[in-house]
């Protein structure tokens, strides 16, 4: 797994390269929680994530958390095929608000405009 990181306006894109599994999700909580102090709206751009097992939904539902309980927000965009499965299969759809791309993930994280 690999993650890069982007600042869009006042949100923080978070792209995962490769797969987030039992190997590699307690680094991606500790990078998450770091990024805490950059930023409190994440998009996690998953277009390159390959795959994700059991342990890496339960590193992201603890990263939804830690988020939620910091006043911040995190959105999922690019839900690919293959990791879209373990979503359905343990029904992470009802707990994520996902997105078709990183654009509209990021116009769901932006404030309303005042008229």
């Amino acid at each position: 797994m690999d993650i890069r990181e982007e600042k869009i306006g006042s949100s923080v894109k978070v792209m995962i390269i490769g797969r987030l599994t039992a190997d590699c999700a307690d680094q991606f909580k500790q990078y998450m929680q770091e990024a805490l102090a950059r930023g409190r709206r994440f998009v996690l751009d998953l277009s390159e994530m390959e795959y994700v097992d059991s342990t890496g939904l339960g590193a992201m539902v603890f990263v939804l958390q830690r988020i939620s309980e910091a006043g911040g927000e995190l959105k999922i965009a690019s839900l690919q095929a293959k990791p879209r499965v373990v979503f359905d299969i343990t029904k992470a759809y009802k707990i994520f608000d996902i997105y078709p791309d990183v654009e509209k993930a990021l116009a769901a994280l932006e404030p309303p405009q005042q008229a």
